[in-house]
């Protein structure tokens, strides 16, 4: 008689403490959806800043303590064998759960905590690939105590720019100022979310983006998706409000193709990235020039990753299964 293999106890922590709550609870959602339950057994586990806890149906949940990532069910304490993290923001994209993770020794999907918090700081991440020649647009990085004016912001980086939050996501808090009446309510909104922001010079282009994972210890660089929004720039409601087109694969030669890609796996190798994330680029006159990366990208259905993921003959439940043995092995191999 042959013994059944125990299952994996997933961890799935969802939500976080940005206004990217509602998008996460997605990515979550369909994470939990998609698992093979002959596998793993699932703990959907939604974080917010009064408490965390596991939902195990609409009417019921169970505190997770924030300390060991146990879950507390009457007299049963669960601990996960792994966390599958889905948190866009903080605390998950920005490096907090994956150090959390790393001291309590367990293996998680998401990038190492410094790559994480480095990618997390838009202007941080800047400097450290602009070193190693990667092409970026012209920026000015300031806190809301001293932020320029206007005048010194269009003569260095010409009309139009975006202003946007330094350390945000899903284009919370973005804006793009054509007139110098759009400015201080640019401002406005992206300190709204951060009290540091980043002015970036509005690059006119083709606007794509590509997901990267790891598998069996290797970078895994999936085709470009093109980005056509309906508004001025790919903002929240383009993005989850269905004004954008999103094309895969991108309507760009492969020449530029493969150029991007070369980037990205270099951005990848050169961080030393983990699990899924995924870079934004313009290509403006055959140059992509990199945007930003995302750790924590969304893993919704409707999301870019998943979509790529499709493209490349791969289901969502076998990709996030990858991701899950991955962060599984890299754990293995840290150890030895």
């Amino acid at each position: 008689m042959t013994q059944q293999r125990p299952k994996i106890s997933v961890m799935v922590l969802m939500g976080g403490y940005t206004s990217e709550f509602g998008i996460s609870l997605k990515s979550g959602g369909v994470v939990c959806e998609e698992l093979d339950r002959t596998k793993y057994d699932v703990y959907p586990c939604i974080v917010t800043k009064d408490q965390w806890y596991y939902q195990e149906t609409p009417l019921l949940k169970h505190p997770v303590n924030p300390g060991s990532l146990s879950i507390t069910k009457g007299d049963q304490i669960i601990l996960p064998d792994v966390v599958f993290n889905t948190i866009h923001g903080s605390p998950g994209e920005d490096g907090y759960i994956a150090a959390l993770c790393e001291l309590l020794n367990i293996p998680q999907t998401s990038t190492h905590f410094y790559a994480a918090a480095l990618s997390f700081n838009k202007r941080d991440c800047l400097s450290v690939l602009k070193a190693h020649g990667i092409p970026c647009a012209a920026s000015i990085y300031c806190d809301s105590v001293h932020p320029p004016q206007f005048k010194e912001v269009s003569e260095k980086l010409g009309l139009p720019f975006f202003v946007k939050p330094n350390r945000s996501g899903s284009s919370y808090g973005v804006s793009k100022v054509n007139l110098e009446k759009d400015y201080q309510k640019a401002l406005e909104t992206a300190f709204a979310e951060d009290h540091q922001i980043l002015i970036e010079r509005a690059l006119s282009g083709v606007e794509i983006s590509v997901g990267a994972y790891s598998h069996q210890g290797k970078p895994i660089i999936l085709t470009p998706t093109e980005i056509v929004s309906e508004n001025e720039f790919f903002d929240l409601s383009a993005k989850y409000e269905g004004k954008a087109q999103e094309i895969t694969p991108a309507r760009i030669n492969e020449e530029t193709v493969l150029r991007v890609q070369k980037l990205v796996r270099k951005i990848y190798t050169l961080l030393e990235m983990r699990g899924a994330c995924r870079a934004d680029f313009i290509v403006e006159n055959g140059q992509p020039y990199f945007i930003e990366l995302n750790s924590t990208p969304g893993l919704s259905k409707e999301s870019l990753i998943p979509q790529q993921a499709k493209y490349s003959g791969l289901s969502l439940k076998d990709f996030f299964d990858r991701l899950i043995q991955e962060a599984m092995n890299q754990q293995k191999t840290t150890q030895l």
